[in-house]
């Protein structure tokens, strides 16, 4: 309990420090972005346990790119209040992968989206990539488990406060959801803390 109080303390420092950059001159931003770096190592720290699972081998880019929609999630405060939520995948000429995300905020009855790029943390041929969507930050999007023929994806990020169920569709046969399932709960995932995004 401990540890996850003080995680959510530094996460909030982390936040205040980023808004007195903008009030600072370039010394005084150049100790504080020294202490954001120390700060940011402390906080990975104190992140939960990181699911230690296998990713998919023999991965095939290609197949993955397009779009998904997000059948469940655990909850986080950008997808906060969203429905119809979707991902799509392009390459970009760099050879990176663009990355859309995009859903409805049923609370503030308006879209919203996300744009930033993935690059794979070794070979293309495997299912672990990072994640950037502010600058040099970048954060884990390891693809599990998926069919064959590349309709149904399950997705784990850097520890278990993150993971998604994809489709090319808006549902998913019962057999793959049990799959999946039972999957991240062997991993070490409360799957009952899963958000089911609603999609129109």
């Amino acid at each position: 309990m401990m540890v996850f109080q003080n995680y959510q303390l530094i996460a909030k420092l982390l936040y205040a420090f980023w808004g007195l950059v903008y009030m600072m001159n370039r010394k005084n931003s150049l100790l504080l972005l020294t202490a954001v770096a120390a700060g940011t190592a402390l906080y990975n720290l104190l992140k939960p346990v990181k699911s230690n699972v296998a990713v998919v081998q023999g991965f095939q880019k290609d197949k993955y790119l397009g779009e998904w929609y997000e059948i469940a999630r655990m909850d986080f405060h950008w997808e906060k209040n969203l429905k119809n939520v979707m991902a799509s995948y392009a390459l970009n000429e760099d050879g990176s992968i663009r990355v859309n995300n995009q859903g409805y905020d049923v609370v503030k009855e308006k879209y919203k989206q996300s744009i930033g790029k993935a690059l794979f943390v070794r070979s293309e041929e495997e299912g672990a990539l990072k994640v950037s969507f502010f600058g040099p930050f970048y954060s884990g999007y390891h693809v599990v488990m998926i069919d064959d023929d590349y309709r149904y994806a399950l997705v784990f990020g850097d520890n278990l406060d993150y993971m998604w169920i994809l489709s090319r569709e808006k549902t998913i046969p019962e057999d793959i959801k049990q799959k999946y399932l039972v999957y991240a709960q062997r991993a070490g995932y409360t799957t009952d803390k899963l958000v089911w995004t609603i999609q129109e």
